[in-house]
């Protein structure tokens, strides 16, 4: 079973019926001992990194993800649940993230005909032997909405990148941690079989 957490961070139903129909058994939660007792754990989320935050701590949730990743659980974060997984970000000044991983969230940067927030289907480069992407094609397309991009410290953790006017650390892999600034909930028959590749771990 596989708990999604619930810190009021939206695209929570996108995600449960995306595994729903790759086959796997899912709960939307915010339950201490739900989250425990789960297999494997997703953190999705839209909106502001600050105020999630604040939301993860008001839940009472930050210990229960330290505690999934700590136990070896696979542990996926989806868009803002990736960025909330890095140390800050500079949309909130001054906001610590959950650090699980080092690095931060950039603001993409302003260019002629460039549109920010990031809005639609960018091509992957992947790693090789990159879990999530395992079976797919070399260039496989995506869906993503965000106006901030991952910046990783270590450049051993990034499994796929795009470019929007930088190079966007796009997918992060490290031992049993998993996370994809994209929406693999959103993205066809790609997102889905990401997602499935995440579900057979």
């Amino acid at each position: 079973m596989i708990a999604i957490i619930d810190y009021d961070a939206g695209n929570l139903k996108s995600v449960e019926k995306a595994l729903l129909r790759v086959g796997a058994d899912s709960v939307v939660t915010r339950d201490a001992g739900v989250i425990e007792r789960a297999d494997k754990v997703i953190l999705p989320g839209v909106g502001a990194f600050g105020e999630a935050m604040e939301k993860l701590k008001s839940f009472r949730l930050i210990d229960p993800i330290y505690k999934a990743i700590e136990q070896q659980k696979p542990f996926l974060g989806i868009c803002l649940g990736l960025q909330l997984l890095f140390e800050y970000s500079e949309e909130k000044e001054g906001c610590e993230g959950l650090s699980v991983l080092r690095g931060g969230i950039k603001r993409i940067p302003e260019a002629p005909g460039l549109k920010v927030p990031h809005i639609g289907w960018n091509s992957l480069k992947t790693k090789e032997n990159a879990a999530l992407f395992r079976g797919l094609s070399e260039e496989p397309y995506v869906y993503f909405v965000h106006s901030y991009y991952l910046q990783a410290e270590e450049e051993a953790v990034v499994a796929a990148t795009t470019e929007y006017g930088v190079t966007v650390h796009a997918s992060v892999e490290k031992d049993n941690i998993f996370a994809c600034q994209f929406h693999p909930e959103k993205s066809g028959e790609t997102g889905l079989a990401i997602l499935k590749n995440f579900v057979e771990l």
